[in-house]
């Protein structure tokens, strides 16, 4: 069976082998220095990681890794980073931990005196940074460029600039990898669209040179209680534009891509849910349903919904909006039981994440522990398909490389049974 047809099966909730994603999207990634040290583990060739999203500092999972970690899932994104610069003209640069990789050739930074880094929006050092990243830091923070504001006078166009069409650009970009994916027996994610409502990364707009409207993300969610129907309309400017970028990308893109990440906007903490359920029916539901509503009607692809958090209440509504599949599974907050949650979802939703707990036993565990959790994950969400393996959130910095390798054995053994 092929990785592209063992992903399908648990997309269709299939009996089967369950497929790995590590790298497909944003949130299912490893930071680049965890990257080095794990192809140092493995033996594999030494070389410069390729960042390939500088916010988190994620790195490449190249050819080599795939084949290694016996990854399933190739991403096909969207190739703009969070500060507008593209992924092409790749160039070298030394990390404050002193890692030599490879960046985009806008990633254009200053060092201050403590050794902090900041980051400009498309590349250009003459607007002030829009990203930090600290000297003792392993990725990059959104500053706070918010400009004085009254809710009273909010101006729709100030908060809706960044929204713009998929450019001809990254459409061509979008083709010439689809070429690429449709050549491997791989699945694939696609990241596109621009239907992210709400995701509190994309609201200080780290890839625009002089942000207006509301940008500082206490102001953001201050704005959700004094004005919802303010929020309303951002989000009906944004669907136009979103449903405007899909409509150009599908028939580029068509069944090269078996998934498609919708949006990352978290609804969770560890203890509870960021807004009531009448608050995500009014605001965010609407939305969802209509971007999943066209994407079915339109394509072939599955949904793919990123929530961190304890979401489980929310879950019956992500469903109803139409999405096929949540991550990351975050099972270790409040309320989100592991076999609980497949008892009553495993049916109606795709469980993509949730293999390993990275805030504790990923990095602080044995590798004994680290493959017994892993293990474990694939049995109880394993069952009956509907699950894609993943970590809980991407793989950080300063992992045990020995233990990060564990948990991929882990689903190799419970894959031969």
């Amino acid at each position: 069976m092929t990785s592209k047809e063992k992903l399908n099966n648990a997309l269709n909730h299939k009996s089967g082998s369950i497929p790995v994603d590590l790298g497909s999207t944003a949130v299912t990634g490893m930071h680049c220095e965890t990257v080095a040290a794990v192809r140092d583990l493995l033996g594999l060739k030494k070389k410069r990681v390729k960042v390939i999203e500088p916010y988190q500092m994620l790195g490449e999972i190249d050819d080599e890794l795939i084949d290694a970690l016996g990854i399933d899932v190739l991403p096909l994104w969207d190739e703009r980073t969070m500060t507008g610069a593209r992924l092409r003209d790749f160039k070298e640069w030394t990390t404050p931990w002193g890692q030599d990789v490879l960046v985009p050739g806008d990633f254009n930074y200053t060092t201050d005196a403590q050794g902090d880094v900041y980051l400009y929006p498309l590349g250009d050092v003459t607007v002030p940074p829009s990203l930090l990243m600290p000297a003792s830091g392993r990725f990059f923070d959104s500053l706070n460029r918010q400009k004085p504001y009254d809710f009273d006078e909010l101006c729709l166009e100030d908060n809706t600039e960044q929204f713009t069409p998929i450019d001809d650009i990254t459409l061509s970009a979008l083709e010439n990898r689809a070429k690429e994916v449709v050549k491997t027996d791989k699945g694939v994610t696609g990241s596109f669209g621009g239907a992210a409502f709400g995701d509190i990364a994309l609201i200080p707009a780290p890839g625009m040179k002089d942000p207006k409207g509301i940008r500082g993300v206490a102001e953001w969610y201050m704005l959700l209680a004094y004005d919802p129907d303010f929020v309303r309309s951002i989000f009906d400017v944004q669907l136009d534009v979103a449903l405007e970028s899909l409509k150009k990308a599908a028939p580029i893109v068509g069944d090269a891509a078996d998934v498609i990440y919708v949006g990352g906007t978290d609804f969770g903490t560890q203890i509870g849910t960021f807004c009531s359920l009448e608050t995500f029916r009014y605001l965010y539901k609407p939305y969802y349903a209509k971007v999943n509503d066209w994407i079915h009607s339109n394509t072939n692809w599955k949904t793919f919904k990123h929530s961190c958090g304890a979401v489980a209440t929310f879950i019956p509504e992500f469903i109803d909006a139409g999405f096929d599949i949540l991550n990351p599974v975050q099972w270790t907050a409040a309320g989100m039981d592991r076999a609980l949650l497949k008892k009553k979802y495993g049916d109606s939703i795709v469980f993509w994440g949730g293999g390993i707990n990275t805030q504790k036993t990923l990095p602080f565990g044995t590798a004994k522990e680290v493959y017994d959790e892993a293990f474990e994950c694939c049995k109880i969400f394993g069952e009956n398909g509907g699950f894609v393996f993943n970590a809980i959130h991407n793989i950080q910095a300063k992992i045990p490389a020995e233990n990060a390798i564990a948990m991929f054995k882990a689903v190799r053994d419970f894959n031969k049974g």
